[in-house]
């Protein structure tokens, strides 16, 4: 990997990867998603999440993005996925979380928030790849407290989230 180093005192400057904290947000059976405001993919739905702050855990990040997204007061449950998604150098990391009560409302960021039961799922309408992967995985684990958690999708759910994002 090539640096920028300075031939001077030899400090390299250092342009690392983007993290991107979200979460699968459910209120009873039903998933919360963001329809987007800005590019990239706007007008396309989302879950809520964004670029992880100074000074943050990851968890927090997830926290503040819901409610910046979807004005959304979360529960973070426990983590869900950590994916590398290396052509745009950003790791994300989902989470699975509650809602308690269904308020919510769009945020600067967002046109719509809705919940939508697993069946209404705007699939052909989801803004990223590892949006699809992160709600299929979600619904392989949904009922249970114990697991191990997901990366980077594989086989039919990975072919399957390219083929709607390409359209």
């Amino acid at each position: 990997m090539e640096r920028h180093v300075c031939a001077d005192c030899g400090w390299i400057h250092y342009d690392n990867p983007k993290i991107v904290v979200g979460s699968i947000v459910t209120y009873e059976d039903k998933f919360l998603l963001c329809k987007r405001a800005i590019n990239p993919r706007k007008g396309f739905w989302t879950l809520p999440a964004g670029f992880l702050e100074q000074n943050e855990t990851t968890a927090d990040g997830a926290v503040r993005e819901a409610f910046e997204e979807a004005q959304a007061k979360i529960r973070i449950r426990d983590l869900l996925a950590v994916y590398s998604v290396t052509h745009i150098s950003q790791v994300q990391i989902m989470y699975r979380a509650v809602l308690d009560r269904p308020e919510f409302s769009a945020g600067p960021e967002s046109l719509e928030v809705r919940l939508f039961d697993w069946s209404e799922i705007p699939w052909n309408d989801l803004a990223f790849p590892t949006v699809y992967w992160a709600l299929h995985q979600y619904q392989d684990i949904k009922d249970r407290e114990s697991y191990t958690p997901f990366a980077n999708a594989t086989g039919d759910i990975l072919r399957k989230s390219l083929e709607i994002i390409r359209r």
